[in-house]
């Protein structure tokens, strides 16, 4: 048995919300929309990864999700334009990732983090 893809899901009554955050600010794909679900994702091939945390490290709270992208300053500006309330950063972590935090339209706080690349 091999374990192909993690989805978290996030109840909401607001289904539409998702759209601006992931996919409008974010750049994800919409990979399926019943209406009552719509799951955003990448058509590209994505890692499947699960993390547990006692903390977000630098003094921060874990957060709900991390999602890698490949410009953290770009993704920061997308989501002070879009108004969306960004909790932490951006910060350059010392174990070699910049990130930032932003809480979603469902209240859950997200790590944006891309890999630092080393000289």
């Amino acid at each position: 048995m091999k374990v192909k893809r993690i989805v978290a899901n996030i109840n909401t009554q607001d289904i539409a919300a998702a759209k601006c955050f992931y996919q409008d600010v974010l750049g994800l794909d919409v990979l399926m929309d019943h209406g009552w679900i719509a799951t955003y994702g990448s058509r590209e091939k994505m890692d499947v990864q699960i993390s547990f945390a006692s903390e977000g490290g630098s003094d921060t709270a874990v957060p709900d999700l991390s999602i890698e992208v490949d410009d953290v300053d770009a993704a920061y500006e997308r989501m002070l334009r879009a108004g969306f309330p960004v909790q932490y950063g951006p910060a350059d972590e010392p174990w070699g990732v910049r990130r930032f935090y932003v809480r979603d339209p469902f209240g859950k706080l997200i790590n944006i983090v891309a890999h630092v690349q080393s000289d």
